[in-house]
């Protein structure tokens, strides 16, 4: 019944996305904040899922259903926003303010300045470990559309990405500035 639903949905307009997150929109979001613990995170999850669901409906095989479907990209995405938090493990965790209080302008300063800093550093890196980076941690992508994307073995695209990483902390401790990347 799922894939016959979803077959039909992908032969209609963008309304199709509407219907899916009216069905199953509150559930997915219900597991994203579980996952992560944060509203605007799982509001963030939310969306990303049902864009991603909607841009991948042919590759639904129809082998479990359509809620399953969701709850696994749901979880993807949700294990990926919280283990590649690329801005967080970006600045110093000396940085971190506490609720309630506010940066001055020189801290404020101060950690765009580290956060360039970082971007500099990837950006420096040669164009397979910067590639592998910027899919991984700038764009959220799972090490299986990472390798599909660059057509290389899944393992390949795990280890480049451990590869790109090392490289990158070995870049931040030289400079002194950062403690470990990883």
């Amino acid at each position: 019944m799922d894939y016959d639903y979803l077959k039909y949905a992908a032969s209609m307009n963008p309304d199709m996305l509407e219907s899916l997150i009216r069905d199953y929109g509150q559930e997915v979001w219900n597991y994203a904040f579980l996952i992560g613990r944060n509203r605007s995170l799982a509001d963030d999850i939310t969306q990303d899922v049902f864009i991603r669901a909607y841009r991948h409906l042919d590759s639904f095989r129809g082998e479990a259903s359509v809620k399953t479907w969701l709850l696994r990209i749901t979880r993807n995405l949700s294990y990926n926003y919280k283990n590649s938090a690329f801005f967080r493990r970006t600045i110093l965790p000396g940085r971190i303010i506490p609720n309630g209080q506010q940066r001055s302008a020189e801290q404020a300063f101060l950690d765009e300045e580290a956060t360039n800093e970082v971007w500099r550093h990837v950006f420096s890196l040669p164009a397979k470990h910067r590639e592998i980076l910027l899919l991984h941690a700038r764009h959220q992508l799972s090490m299986t559309e990472i390798a599909s994307l660059l057509g290389i073995p899944e393992g390949t695209a795990k280890s480049r990405l451990f590869a790109a990483r090392q490289k990158l902390s070995r870049l931040l401790k030289e400079e002194g500035t950062y403690e470990t990347f990883i």
